[in-house]
């Protein structure tokens, strides 16, 4: 088991005497939410001075719309799991509680053994507001028994380079005339929040900036990599209209080449291959370089502290907040069986986690992730992602074009943009 440098146990060997019981809610279910109880029974049976109950709520707006209503009235939890792409909103909100620099370094928290990306992208304002557990980003899974009659395999049997997007398009079109199976398979019925991901990802490797100065500043290229992607669809190589758990399903039993989707799918392709039910063997590799580099969409799971108004934590409390956030953090290995990378680079470059398949595969993409942009509307379930849900499928379809999609898109998110930030 991988330790660290970080201090929680004598964080924990200086409480006064009684046990510090700790309040988490987290949105984490299914494998995650049942690695992170790992977690906690874990550090519960780990010492006797701090005791971790955690309750899991609905992923998503609910989850976020309960810790803000709950937290501005002082009825929030001790600690929450949250997205670190939702963190201008919540720490702007007021929403969390910074983390005092003292604090963090009683706990032993420092930056330098977190990956940078992920530790700039726990601070706002000037003030740290969480800590990062991991990094999710896209990737592109792949069907080594069709990917091998379609003759995109090298002679190693792994995925040949792609790069560019009409390498990949090629991919796509070799599995589907050569194999009769679909090329592609990814989320993109109305609801689809893949496109969006998919989307930011080529943008940012063109280099074309998202939002700036409060308006959005991307030009032609909005509507070009939507087209391109609309592509994929309209010429028949991935299905349209499919939901998640049929784009998974449809990957899972053999009918699709490809996959663009999550790391969080891992899990489930490990243990359908260890009890034989896979019917192939599969490969990721981190999304292609497309454009100017291999810019990729992620986000991160972290933890905070909510601010609950009128309810100000006592210092104990924040010190067992934190040798809980260290702990975790020190022992995040299993935490990376979910798919995830670790944010804790003791952990994340450890031999342990270099070696853990099929995690290797994938590993350097987190060199590339970028998150959303910082904005309060901005994040895992935020008003603009659900827009871009709303109208983005549409185009993939074929039943708005391109144009009219992003059209229809940019009028409704632009008034987000010109909105005040909330103060909670």
């Amino acid at each position: 088991m991988l330790v660290g440098a970080l201090g929680a146990p004598a964080l924990l060997r200086a409480q006064p005497r009684g046990q510090v019981t700790l309040r988490m809610w987290t949105l984490l279910s299914g494998g995650d939410g049942a690695r992170m109880r790992a977690l906690v029974d874990a550090f519960n049976a780990s010492q006797g001075g701090v005791r971790v109950v955690s309750t899991t709520l609905k992923w998503g707006e609910p989850f976020y719309t309960k810790l803000i209503t709950s937290a501005v009235v002082g009825e929030g939890p001790d600690v929450a799991t949250v997205h670190l792409s939702r963190l201008p909103n919540l720490a702007g909100g007021g929403v969390l509680r910074p983390i005092a620099a003292n604090e963090l370094a009683a706990a032993g928290l420092k930056g330098s053994d977190y990956f940078p990306r992920q530790w700039e992208k726990s601070r706002y304002a000037g003030n740290h507001y969480a800590i990062p557990l991991d990094l999710h980003p896209l990737v592109l899974y792949y069907n080594k028994n069709l990917a091998r009659r379609a003759g995109l395999l090298d002679a190693a049997g792994r995925l040949a380079p792609i790069v560019g997007y009409e390498a990949l398009t090629d991919a796509f079109r070799a599995v589907k005339e050569r194999t009769g199976k679909a090329g592609l398979a990814m989320e993109s019925g109305q609801g689809s929040y893949a496109i969006w991901r998919l989307w930011v990802s080529l943008l940012a490797q063109r280099k074309a900036p998202l939002i700036a100065n409060g308006h959005f500043a991307y030009g032609r290229a909005g509507v070009e990599e939507l087209a391109k992607v609309s592509a994929w669809f309209t010429r028949g190589y991935g299905p349209v209209g499919l939901d998640y758990p049929a784009s998974t399903s449809q990957f899972m039993g053999g009918g699709a080449g490809f996959m663009i989707n999550g790391v969080w799918e891992v899990p489930e392709l490990v243990r359908t291959t260890e009890a034989g039910t896979l019917g192939f063997e599969y490969g990721i590799v981190p999304f292609p370089r497309l454009y100017q580099d291999a810019s990729v969409w992620t986000d991160s799971h972290a933890f905070a502290i909510p601010a609950n108004e009128g309810r100000p934590m006592a210092p104990e409390k924040v010190r067992a907040v934190l040798a809980f956030m260290a702990y975790v953090s020190r022992h995040s290995l299993g935490w990376a069986e979910g798919g995830h990378v670790p944010a804790y680079r003791p952990v994340a470059e450890s031999p342990e986690a270099r070696a853990l398949m099929p995690n290797a595969m994938y590993a350097q993409a987190a060199q590339n992730v970028v998150y959303d942009p910082d904005g309060w509307y901005m994040g895992a379930a935020g008003p603009v992602e659900a827009m871009a849900s709303k109208f983005m499928p549409g185009a993939l379809s074929g039943q708005l074009t391109p144009a009219e999609a992003m059209d229809m898109f940019e009028k409704e998110a632009l008034r987000l943009l010109r909105k005040k930030p909330p103060r909670y």
